[in-house]
Parts: C-alpha cells; sequence; structure tokens
C-alpha cells in the first residue's frame, strides 16, 4: 500500500470516527438526563445558600 493511499484511509477513517461521535452526542440517555438534573439541582442549592449568606450579612449589618 502506498503512504498517499494509507494517509487517505486513515483521514477518511477519522473523518467516520468524528461523525459517528457527532451523531451519538445527540442523543440524551437516563444516565445523562440525571447528571444534568444533579448539576442543576446543585446549582440552585449554591445560589440559596448564596442568599442565605448575603441576608445573615445584611442581618448583621442592622
Amino acid at each position: 500500500m502506498t503512504t498517499q493511499l494509507a494517509k487517505k484511509l486513515a483521514i477518511a477513517l477519522l473523518m467516520a470516527l468524528m461523525a459517528g461521535g457527532l451523531i451519538a452526542c445527540d442523543d440524551q440517555g437516563p444516565a445523562e438526563e440525571a447528571g444534568e438534573s444533579i448539576d442543576e439541582s446543585a446549582e440552585e442549592a449554591g445560589e440559596s445558600m448564596e442568599e442565605l449568606g448575603e441576608n445573615i450579612e445584611e442581618s448583621a449589618e442592622n
């Protein structure tokens, strides 16, 4: 096999793998949905704690 043919086959294989990866990213499974739910819950909890801290700080100033 010539080096040019090998390079072309390698590039074609790489492009096929990348296209397959992009297609697979669109489909969300239950584990990914659960992970996103956990992330959202953690973010909301962090925001609540930040608000609580601000309220305590305001109360201490008054």
